[in-house]
């Protein structure tokens, strides 16, 4: 695997703002050095809930959102009200995800790390940037590999510019977060201790990953110009998939037997037996997709286009929902649909559930 400059990545988000949605999700790939934004606590804002937003998921019965300078927002009642919680860090975070009501995890530019273990009111900070680096080139010393230990060192001199793009969540303990330049890195013990995960994934070319998700003990790693790679054994092994598109996936999700991916110009896949063998469905809305959410016996997509379709069986048809701008994410808060992107967060009206 090869780390390159963040900067001087042909990534999407420069600014979140700037080139939202293809930069909604990879585009943290152009994220600068985040210096003291790591060590900055994120500002309260007066509209938080109208924050450039790029991740949400439900605690239970609340719902938890994030985005851009550390913004991170709660509601406990559907979305209707929103209030912002206090972070050790402003940086930008572009993930969240709940093992249960309580224990959650946040992840995001600069190798950033969050832990929650009351819902989302305090967070804690389990890894940055710098810290990640140092335990790469620890990692690549006690393989003895030389490549391994360049490639370590490289990351170590560029400092704390890559970000965390998605986080894998088994339990209140273990989760995976991946990210630019094939970032990985993995807990069993809530964040205490982490383990670098580059040297078991099947990217040599060292692209970003954008999706991870699992069921049972299936995990599905997918990212940039086609990188696809599944694990049978909850992560010990992965194997390498032959992609049925070579262009960069950006979501994807397991569902029982089947797997779903989708990303750049609108394409959706899926596979019925594990990924050995894909069908495309026709997508009537070309533009990227940059998130999904399984509802019941179908699924959610959004896209670049502000656009919502629902995927029933092969057929997927665009929700009858008003114009939106790009979205970033989806997320259900009790029967109300909630679309997350540049304008914030907000009901969609015609995807109530």
């Amino acid at each position: 695997m090869m780390f390159t400059s963040f900067t001087s990545a042909p990534g999407w988000r420069a600014s979140a703002a700037a080139t939202l949605c293809v930069g909604l999700l990879a585009g943290a790939a152009a994220a600068a050095p985040v210096g003291p934004a790591a060590e900055r606590p994120a500002v309260m804002v007066q509209r938080p809930a109208s924050a450039v937003l790029l991740g949400a998921a439900a605690a239970g019965q609340r719902t938890v959102a994030v985005g851009e300078r550390g913004v991170l927002i709660v509601s406990d009642d559907g979305g209707a009200q929103w209030r912002q919680v206090a972070l050790p860090t402003s940086v930008t975070l572009t993930a969240v995800r709940f093992a249960d009501a309580r224990h959650g995890v946040a992840v995001g530019h600069g190798g950033t790390v969050l832990t929650s273990a009351d819902g989302g009111e305090r967070w804690t900070q389990r890894l940055d940037g710098l810290r990640l680096a140092q335990l790469a080139l620890q990692a690549a010393q006690r393989s003895g590999d030389a490549a391994r230990i360049r490639e370590a060192e490289r990351l170590v001199a560029e400092g704390a510019d890559k970000p965390f793009l998605d986080v894998l969540v088994w339990d209140a303990k273990r989760f995976l977060a991946v990210g630019a330049f094939g970032l990985a890195f993995a807990t069993e013990d809530g964040g205490q201790t982490w383990t670098p995960w580059m040297d078991r994934l099947p990217n040599p070319k060292g692209m970003h990953l954008y999706v991870a998700r699992r069921a049972g003990d299936t995990v599905l790693l997918a990212g940039e110009q086609g990188l696809l790679m599944r694990s049978s054994d909850n992560g010990q092994n992965f194997q390498s998939m032959t992609s049925p598109y070579p262009g960069s996936w950006f979501t994807g999700e397991i569902l029982g037997q089947e797997m779903l991916l989708a990303g750049m110009r609108g394409n959706v896949w899926r596979s019925t037996d594990g990924g050995e063998q894909w069908a495309q469905i026709a997508n009537p809305r070309p533009a990227s997709v940059t998130a999904s959410l399984p509802v019941g016996n179908a699924v959610l997509l959004a896209n670049q286009a502000g656009q919502v379709l629902r995927l029933q069986g092969d057929a997927l048809q665009p929700l009858d929902t008003p114009p939106q701008a790009p979205l970033a994410g989806l997320v259900a808060a009790g029967k109300q649909l909630l679309g997350l992107g540049v304008n914030g967060i907000h009901a969609l009206k015609g995807g109530e559930q």
